[in-house]
């Protein structure tokens, strides 16, 4: 199953800068060839279910690694039945109807 996922990762207990284990995690997310579009407060990302969430788990290995001794991570997902829809896809809908409006 094809998913459109929002996710937002923190680690907890490692102080106030978090860039360098926001960096990391999108480094996993890149290297797995999903389409992925970092945003100012998480992560979209496309693809399919099981690549998706194995990449996720995947940030949590490395930001404990790194020395986070907490993860949480905030994820709202949307699939599709009825066609396959991609995030430029909804963002084109979303574009066209503001330039015509």
């Amino acid at each position: 199953m094809k998913v459109i996922a929002d996710i937002s990762v923190i680690p907890i207990g490692v102080g106030v800068s978090l860039s360098k284990y926001v960096a990391a995690c999108e480094k996993v997310l890149r290297d797995t060839g999903l389409d992925v579009s970092l945003h100012a407060n998480g992560t979209n990302i496309e693809g399919d279910w099981d690549t998706v969430f194995t990449a996720v788990k995947r940030c949590h290995e490395v930001v404990h690694a790194m020395g986070a001794p907490r993860v949480s991570t905030t994820i709202r997902v949307g699939t599709r039945t009825d066609r396959e829809q991609t995030m430029a896809d909804k963002m084109k809908s979303v574009k066209k109807r503001l330039d015509s409006a």
